[in-house]
């Protein structure tokens, strides 16, 4: 595939010959992507799916959507586990993404207890089956464990600052203890492993009702409501677009064994929620108006990773602009929306 010979031939010096042919669509993995249906799975299960590997796709529905991966019965290789990784799963695989955990705010703290046990025993039943298999295993962590940093902006090295029994805790502390176990089976069991840390991501298959920043802007936007901003607006995000995320999962789970990370995935490019506001309804052409409600206990007020690791180890860098993005998940918000209306109108 296309995709694989570009970051192959981009980047080839920072790998020996046995990543390079991890890279290779001519080389098939079967691979476990664990919540496969969601945002961020079911577009990492078609970009494998498209570059030749055979993907199990293991996910509760708690969050994902079966609409994700309608689309991906087309090819041979895929197949479907409805399961919660906080229980154990055995099936042979040469490689694991670890995506499996409600993402927002408002979801996470839905059921806090299973947030906490999705990252945790979840985590544990995945470095089992990956310690099993001899299967190398991607860790998908948070920009989260930094709590409301003090640090500015986010290195790797930096600890954090979180509140350990807060309303965010379930999902922070949880994605915290997920990265010890990750290392400790590295140290311990030489399971071969690779922890990122996303920060904000966006973009086509979020959900309507996700609750973050972006979608909730464009949603209100787009069915001409007032766009709710918490707080003054002067808090910052860096946004970074789905495609780009991805390509950084790729990257990372092809790079030398050596290359464990920590390591940050995001836009550099730092933005405040009021001209993020601004912006969607600049695109979306809408009448909306700003409203402000108080801040939610423990919301950061700057969020901006620091990626020179990224930059120096993967030669990774986000390459879509926040306005592109944007238009690419206003149409997907939009397509949502009529199809919604239309099953209203029918009824």
């Amino acid at each position: 595939m296309e995709y694989f010979e570009n970051v192959i031939s981009g980047n080839s010096d920072k790998f020996d010959e046995q990543d390079k042919v991890l890279r290779s669509p001519a080389i098939r993995r079967r691979i476990l992507v664990t919540g496969g249906a969601g945002f961020l799975g079911s577009h990492l299960c078609e970009l494998l799916l498209e570059a030749g590997h055979e993907v199990i796709c293991a996910d509760n529905f708690s969050t994902g959507l079966r609409r994700n991966i309608e689309s991906l019965t087309r090819f041979n290789g895929f197949s479907l586990v409805d399961h919660d990784i906080i229980e154990p799963i055995d099936v042979e695989v040469d490689e694991i993404y670890n995506l499996a955990c409600p993402a927002s705010p408002p979801h996470y703290q839905a059921d806090p207890i299973h947030t906490t046990k999705t990252c945790v025993l979840g985590s544990l039943n995945m470095l089992e089956l990956a310690a099993r298999n001899g299967a190398r295993i991607l860790q998908a962590s948070t920009s989260e464990v930094y709590g409301d940093p003090q640090v500015h902006p986010q290195v790797e090295g930096y600890w954090g600052n979180v509140n350990p029994f807060g309303p965010r805790s379930c999902y922070d502390e949880g994605k915290r203890c997920a990265e010890t176990l990750f290392f400790d089976f590295h140290k311990t069991r030489q399971v071969e492993i690779k922890v990122v840390r996303i920060f904000n991501t966006y973009g086509p298959r979020m959900r309507p009702d996700d609750g973050r920043v972006v979608s909730n802007f464009i949603v209100q936007a787009l069915k001409g409501e007032d766009i709710t901003i918490f707080g003054d607006g002067s808090q910052t995000r860096s946004f970074c677009f789905v495609d780009d995320l991805i390509d950084g999962f790729i990257r990372m789970m092809a790079s030398p064994t050596s290359l464990t990370g920590p390591i940050n995935f995001g836009n550099p490019t730092e933005f405040t929620i009021a001209a993020l506001a601004e912006q969607v309804i600049e695109l979306t052409g809408s009448r909306s108006k700003i409203v402000h409600r108080p801040l939610p206990v423990d919301d950061p007020r700057q969020r901006r990773p620091d990626i020179s690791l990224a930059e120096r180890e993967l030669g990774w860098r986000p390459k879509v602009e926040l306005a592109a993005g944007l238009v690419h998940t206003i149409s997907h918000f939009d397509a949502l929306l009529a199809q919604a209306n239309e099953l209203m109108e029918v009824a």
